[in-house]
């Protein structure tokens, strides 16, 4: 690349990683429109207006379709920006990368059957609470594991690999809540096509199964708080609200990686010291007790699932497969 200027440069540099490593076998349509802006100061331009906590190749490509970019070649995508400046840069600058996926319930599942009795569920980074309702989903494993809510099967049914044998039953979730910096309604319409939108194109199935989530979620709302769980008091007084007579699970699937490291010693102790169940899932090494033979197995990309700190399984970071620990 030529030279440009230190934040035009920057952009250009981080669009071009992107498409180099992350992208590919992902979505071609991202590989495509990263490499184009790595080699295009004109809309490298427009994306250095947007604060860099909010210019991630994900966010940007997803605020730009949610906004109406067509899912065509660079040249179409150039010229949208270009013609949307003002519009995608006042919208990326609100949102944040929220990656709320359902299925990571498939992979949650195992760790919650080893949980007795009613259970307060409290999930740390909620975003719109898919993760809440483990009960209200369908689950079939590969293996033939199956497993319905009591009222039937789920319109969200959750496919998932799974290597081993572990616990399975459905948990008896009795109050559901959450906290995040920016909590999104499962009913509202613009906040629906934003999650949506996060999903790359490519991926098949996952818009659909993150609407289906979303109606389960918006039929019944659990409670959403807008807030700082790094802040002791917040998880404090939420943790307070739960049912007494209801064993307290904090959960925590893929947070703690987008938490500063002082930040993230403040929120797993403010969990530990509020005596709840602790269901994590997190990269390998992510914890601050050190690494086991789990993390250490989990390899390229595979996150791990941890109970109270424990390591269960390594799992896939959206719960697309489960291997069970032989040490569990």
């Amino acid at each position: 690349m030529d030279a440009a200027a230190p934040d035009t440069a920057e952009v250009r540099d981080r669009y071009l990683r992107f498409a180099r490593d992350e992208a590919p076998g992902r979505s071609a349509v991202y590989a495509a429109w990263a490499g184009g802006v790595a080699d295009d100061e004109r809309v490298a331009g427009v994306l250095t207006r947007i604060p860099a906590t909010h210019r991630q190749p994900p966010l940007v490509f997803a605020v730009a379709r949610m906004l109406g970019a067509p899912e065509a070649g660079y040249a179409a995508f150039a010229e949208w920006v270009l013609g949307h400046a003002d519009e995608l840069v006042a919208e990326c600058s609100a949102r944040s990368l929220q990656t709320n996926e359902p299925l990571r319930c498939a992979a949650l599942l195992p760790a919650f059957s080893g949980v007795s009795g009613p259970i307060a569920l409290l999930e740390v980074g909620a975003s719109a609470g898919l993760c809440l309702y483990p009960d209200r989903y369908s689950y079939r494993y590969d293996g033939g594991a199956a497993l319905d809510p009591s009222d039937g099967p789920s319109a969200v049914v959750l496919r998932s690999a799974l290597t081993g044998d572990p616990p399975l039953r459905m948990p008896d979730i009795v109050w559901r809540a959450g906290v995040d910096l920016t909590p999104l309604d499962a009913a509202d319409p613009a906040d629906r096509r934003f999650l949506t939108s996060l999903v790359w194109p490519g991926e098949e199935g996952r818009a659909a199964r993150i609407e289906a989530a979303l109606d389960v979620v918006a039929a019944d709302p659990a409670l959403l708080v807008r807030g700082d769980a790094t802040d002791p008091a917040t998880l404090a007084h939420l943790a307070a609200r739960a049912p007494a007579d209801a064993t307290l699970v904090i959960t925590t699937p893929g947070v703690l990686p987008h938490i500063d490291r002082a930040g993230r010693a403040r929120l797993v102790s403010a969990i530990r010291a509020s005596g709840a169940v602790w269901i994590s899932i997190d990269p390998p090494a992510m914890h601050l007790d050190g690494v086991d033979a789990v993390d250490a197995a989990a390899g390229p990309g595979g996150f791990v699932l941890r109970r109270d700190g424990s390591a269960l399984a390594r799992v896939d970071p959206l719960g697309a497969w489960v291997v069970w620990s032989n040490e569990t």
